[in-house]
């Protein structure tokens, strides 16, 4: 099959683009805001854009509390989300209001940064303490603005919990991160094989 984006008319009952690409990392944001109010939230999109310097980013469909802390700080974490803490990661996605903190909502330790003023998980395996570089609003093709908000940052700090090391390695078999695929499906990255670049 073959659709043009601009009709949209794929004919099936769930738009597959998500699904597509896939799978996704989910960056668990962890905010601040001015007033002291702890925000925790899920993002499916995200990723790593950079190793020099080190930077990540997130887009936010809407204006929510995630990018309106981080506008007002510029600070930011995003912590590792497991399959072990799949329902945590879930329960943080809650459309919560300002003040209420989704990390009492899940049942999870808020953990302070070190170098940035905002909360990790402390349940997690890893966490990157990050401070904002840009935020933006991207544009289509005909120059109109998403209602989307990418943030970038600048990892300044990272944690790794003892158990998550072996062998001088990330494990990624043991803490099997989890991915967002389309629709409301998960995935995650616990099946790890190797591949060597090729070399001429």
């Amino acid at each position: 099959m073959f659709y043009d984006t601009a009709a949209n008319r794929h004919g099936l009952p769930h738009d597959p683009f998500k699904a597509i690409v896939s799978p996704r990392p989910i960056g668990w944001i962890g905010t601040r805001a001015a007033d002291g109010a702890l925000n925790l939230a899920p993002y499916s999109f995200f990723n790593a854009i950079s190793d020099r310097p080190k930077l990540v980013m997130f887009s936010s469909s809407g204006y929510k509390d995630s990018v309106r802390n981080i506008e007002a700080t510029g600070e930011f974490t995003a912590s590792f989300a497991s399959r072990n803490l799949s329902e945590a990661v879930n329960l943080t996605s809650i459309t919560a209001p300002h003040g209420e903190s989704e990390f009492e909502i899940a049942g999870l330790t808020p953990v302070e940064g070190r170098l940035v003023n905002a909360p990790f998980v402390g349940e997690a395996f890893a966490a990157l303490e990050c401070r904002m570089t840009d935020i933006f609003r991207p544009k289509g093709l005909d120059g109109v603005v998403a209602d989307s908000y990418v943030v970038i940052g600048a990892v300044v700090g990272i944690h790794i919990r003892d158990e998550a090391i072996r062998d001088g390695r990330f494990d990624v078999a043991t803490v099997r991160p989890l991915a967002r695929l389309g629709y409301m499906d998960y995935c995650d990255g616990g099946d790890v094989f190797e591949m060597m670049r090729p070399s001429r």
